[in-house]
């Protein structure tokens, strides 16, 4: 089914009945919406849904991971070598945020396969050499998929706790980190080593650091992606102080949640009166934002046209054609693709997860 796709754009347009996924965002509110198969792997009453359905997720949250990934030397080395990230910097934010839409809130059919197609692109556009240490790099190692998908469903949790609803309980925490351990299955990172507790992910980025560093290369890249206006479409004529403001806001937030050490590798400043003042002016902002499906669609229409058909059901409230969850296994089964450790252990043999216990 994978080869079918060449591009994640291909598939994530396949969703919905609205046009492709330059619809204007204003459609996506009204226009008919074709069901997903199925909830997914997570579906309603998941604490998934309930922190990454939350606006502060698809904005300063995933602004803040993709610029703290950016802290891997391997990863830098991968996404450099390219040149996307300055030269299609909309193009990629649209298709990244879109697959991890895919895999939050899309059904298990077109998550199972946007996975297969995106480790075919990362074998084929992400090894080479790392050009400090010399090292061969893999956008498929599972090391670097582990950093990839903590540090995304960290900074999503700790955004949603800074600047949306709050903490959550011991039991939501509980089942947020077991949910991420399930969405780990659709990488080749191992669930297993997923923490279960919010010690557990302190520690791993603990341990983790000694292995991050910040060349020149990396905090030009950093704040390149702390500017929103690389990724989101431009604003014209009078809309252009909106889009000011709305950039200023965006970059604020999103270093006002970063801790020192991160801000000195990236060779970033802001005073601790700016981030006390995005802090204050922040929840107010999303909270209403939050009360507002349609602003939230309408929104996330024109910052990720290929979110929007991904996301519709969710926000419109539109049930799958069979309600139901799914593991992964059963999943990748059901819909005959391969998994992630299948396409990894072929090109690397010796390759194994360890099972975790459900």
């Amino acid at each position: 089914m994978a080869g079918k796709f060449r591009k994640l754009s291909d598939l994530m347009t396949t969703r919905g009945q609205a046009g492709s996924a330059r619809t204007k965002p204003v459609a996506w509110l009204t226009a008919p919406v074709q069901p997903a198969e199925d909830y997914g792997f997570f579906g309603p009453g998941s604490v998934t849904w309930k922190v990454w359905g939350y606006p502060t997720s698809m904005s300063v949250g995933f602004q803040r991971a993709v610029v703290i990934e950016e802290l891997d030397p391997f990863l830098v080395a991968s996404v450099a070598t390219t040149g996307k990230v300055y030269s299609q910097a909309r193009i990629r934010y649209d298709r990244t945020l879109a697959y991890f839409a895919t895999v939050l809130f899309g059904d298990t059919k077109t998550a199972t396969t946007a996975s297969a197609v995106l480790m075919r692109i990362h074998a084929e556009n992400g090894v080479g050499t790392e050009p400090v240490s010399g090292l061969y790099y893999d956008a498929n190692d599972p090391e670097s998929q582990l950093w990839i998908h903590l540090t995304a469903w960290h900074s999503i949790l700790y955004v949603y706790e800074t600047f949306g609803p709050g903490r959550l309980s011991e039991d939501e925490e509980r089942q947020f980190w077991h949910e991420c351990a399930v969405a780990a299955e659709l990488q080749t990172c191992d669930p297993a080593l997923v923490p279960r507790t919010r010690e557990g992910v302190r520690a791993y980025f603990e341990e983790v650091r000694t292995r991050l560093v910040a060349s020149e290369v990396t905090q030009r890249m950093m704040n390149h992606l702390l500017n929103a206006e690389v990724m989101y479409p431009p604003m014209l004529g009078r809309m252009r102080p909106v889009g000011w403001v709305a950039n200023q806001f965006l970059r604020r937030a999103t270093i006002a949640t970063l801790p020192g050490w991160q801000r000195e590798l990236a060779g970033v400043r802001q005073s601790k009166a700016a981030d006390t003042a995005v802090r204050l002016l922040a929840k107010p902002v999303f909270r209403v934002v939050s009360h507002s499906a349609r602003i939230q669609l309408a929104l996330l229409s024109w910052l990720s046209p290929s979110t929007a058909p991904v996301v519709a059901p969710f926000f419109r409230g539109i049930p799958p054609v069979r309600p139901e969850t799914l593991s992964p296994a059963d999943a990748y089964a059901r819909w005959e693709v391969p998994t992630p450790a299948e396409m990894y252990a072929k090109v690397h043999p010796d390759f194994k997860l360890t099972p975790y216990p459900a």
